[in-house]
């Protein structure tokens, strides 16, 4: 489809007559009529566009996450455009963003958590490739992790600066300060959550500069977090040390970078004289809140043997969850519905057997990173809603899955 758009107000200029009271408009003008020039939407190619994969006489199915890019979008795929020009790379070769000499570093402390990239760690380094890319002479940003972990080069990572875990947050901080003092930063990024947000404090005192937290709305030339009770706003340019909050800015989607990683840091961490030994008591799964828990195996109404779903989470070492349905029969206790009307869930991974995806459970598992779904029907909201996904009864998954799980214990 490829005619111009209508100007309706053009055409109702071109149609009114001259009267001295009320507008008249005369229908019967057969005149050529003036255009918008703009094009318009062609909804067949859209949707042809966004078909998944072949469909064989089957029934088709759509990537409903096709959409028109943004103006910022567009700039962003037209820079990665240009380094993939730029870039000698043989066909079939993936890009690579490769920074030879950077003109400022920008650290983005990560946890790693569980040796994994969290979504908050995805996070804080978008928002220090933000801060790199606009700089004069374009910057580095240097991922700083206890540890190599997968998908840092994909997340934004010019340079890795390995900084081994310490046994208090002193050390941590000890350590942190000599890597600030060697290579000299423009910005030092720290989630505002948890050992982050500590960390951030005490390097603010061991640097002797102001802390930037919580920042709530970051770009290239102002950083934004509310005070007074929510009450105000203050902004001023990007500092040198900030904490970012959850889900205040965009993970990095562009070339992958190459995470090369930085030589001469420490290789132990600096030692606490008042700590004589330190050992992580893992906590029970069974007995953690759901709020608190990183796996959530969750049974739904098509769960009818509640024994083998309670040996199946102890086996996964996740914590039991149920939806509503299933707590409103009592088959489940009140605290382990999962929903808007129960326990909102933060964790890293789902596991939903059974459970058809009502929309107050979906309200509930909205910040779940994975969620996995069991199912028979295809078409349920859960299905849709999750990453992986088993089109089979969840009562002959369940076996399943244990039997699996004993085979690799022996």
């Amino acid at each position: 489809m490829s005619r111009p758009r209508r100007d309706p107000r053009a055409e109702r200029d071109n149609r009114t007559v001259e009267s001295r009271g009320r507008t008249r408009l005369d229908f019967g003008r057969r005149e050529t009529l003036p255009v918008s020039g703009r094009m318009r939407r062609d909804p067949w190619r859209e949707w042809a566009a966004s078909l998944a994969g072949e469909t064989d006489g089957e029934r088709k199915r759509y990537d409903r996450s096709q959409r028109q890019m943004n103006r910022a979008e567009a700039v962003r795929f037209a820079r990665a455009r240009e380094t993939l020009d730029a870039t000698d790379i043989s066909p079939g070769q993936p890009a690579l963003r490769v920074i030879d000499e950077p003109a400022f570093l920008v650290f983005a402390v990560v946890e790693t958590a569980g040796g994994r990239l969290s979504r908050f760690d995805r996070q804080v380094l978008g928002a220090a490739r933000l801060l790199a890319d606009a700089g004069d002479g374009g910057g580095a940003v240097v991922a700083v992790a206890p540890e190599s972990v997968e998908g840092l080069g994909e997340a934004g990572a010019d340079r890795l600066l390995h900084l081994p875990r310490a046994a208090t947050q002193r050390g941590r901080t000890a350590a942190l300060k000599a890597a600030v003092d060697r290579l000299a930063p423009r910005h030092v990024l720290l989630a505002e959550e948890g050992d982050g947000a500590d960390c951030a404090r005490r390097l603010s005192v061991a640097l002797g500069e102001p802390l930037f937290a919580n920042v709530e709305h970051l770009t290239a030339r102002q950083a934004v977090r509310a005070i007074r009770n929510r009450g105000a706003e203050i902004g001023l340019a990007p500092p040198r040390l900030m904490t970012l909050g959850e889900d205040r800015a965009k993970p990095y989607e562009a070339v992958p970078c190459e995470a090369r990683e930085i030589e001469g840091g420490p290789a132990t961490a600096p030692a606490d004289p008042a700590i004589l030994s330190v050992e992580i008591v893992p906590g029970d799964p069974a007995k953690l809140s759901l709020s608190e828990t990183d796996f959530v195996v969750s049974a739904g109404n098509g769960v009818s043997d509640f024994a083998a779903f309670r040996d199946l989470a102890a086996a996964m070492k996740g914590t039991p969850g149920a939806s509503r349905v299933v707590c409103d029969a009592g088959l489940m206790p009140r605290t382990a519905q999962v929903g808007a009307s129960g326990t909102v869930l933060a964790a890293d991974c789902y596991l939903a057997l059974g459970i058809s995806g009502a929309p107050q459970h979906l309200q509930g598992i909205a910040g779940c990173e994975h969620v996995i779904a069991v199912n028979t029907d295809l078409h349920a909201a859960m299905i849709e809603r999750a990453g992986l996904a088993i089109v089979q009864d969840a009562q002959l998954v369940m076996p399943a899955l244990l039997k699996l799980l004993q085979e690799r214990e022996t």
